[in-house]
């Protein structure tokens, strides 16, 4: 008799071991499963955002690279404005390179207060930047070496390539930033250079 009670209990025994392997292979597969999920969850939703990382309350790094780059864009058209006086005597000329400077150095003003306030590097003046519409050293070199109509041809060619390069930071801004201010200052950029690029090809057909 003792034979069977000890067949069944080492059955029942060798039962319950399967049982909680089998448990333990459940719950590890779903904690697999669960892990997987969650990391793959974790990478599409990394993946899936687009969007400039913030950097102060309003603020994205598109509204911070606007106002980098536009400063030293800005000042090389101030810059380009204040050859006109001593190398042409066009009255257009003279009248448009004062509106240029007149327009934009608030404006630089205004884009260094605000990285400032963001606690944001404000770049430093001079020098040649690489970026849409900016003149190479170069060009500015030649451009300085010019008088009279030549001269005048070439800054409203210059300043027409400057303009557009200004058109298209100011709607990467409008596309990607979120500061207030800086969305409102990219479209007033774009609607008042894209006129002044109108004009400038006006000036060049005639």
């Amino acid at each position: 008799m003792s034979r069977p009670v000890l067949r069944t209990s080492v059955l029942r025994r060798l039962l319950a071991a399967g049982a909680a392997l089998a448990a333990v292979g459940l719950m590890t597969a779903c904690g697999s499963d669960d892990d997987s999920q969650a990391h793959d969850g974790h990478q599409h939703s990394h993946g899936a955002s687009t969007t400039a990382a913030s950097v102060a309350p309003g603020v994205n790094s598109a509204d911070v690279s606007f106002a980098q780059m536009m400063i030293p864009h800005h000042q090389q058209a101030v810059e380009m404005a204040e050859l006109v006086p001593s190398r042409t005597q066009n009255p257009w000329l003279l009248t448009f390179a004062e509106q240029v400077k007149n327009a934009q150095q608030p404006e630089i003003d205004q884009l260094t207060d605000a990285l400032k306030s963001w606690g944001q590097e404000v770049p430093a003046g001079g020098g040649h930047h690489h970026m849409d519409g900016m003149m190479t050293a170069e060009q500015m070199a030649n451009l300085e070496k010019l008088s009279g109509q030549a001269f005048d041809r070439e800054w409203i060619t210059m300043m027409i390539e400057h303009h557009e390069g200004a058109v298209d930071m100011a709607k990467t801004e409008l596309a990607d930033g979120e500061n207030a201010e800086m969305r409102e200052l990219a479209q007033s950029i774009v609607s008042a250079q894209q006129g002044e690029i109108d004009e400038m090809k006006a000036q060049l057909g005639s």
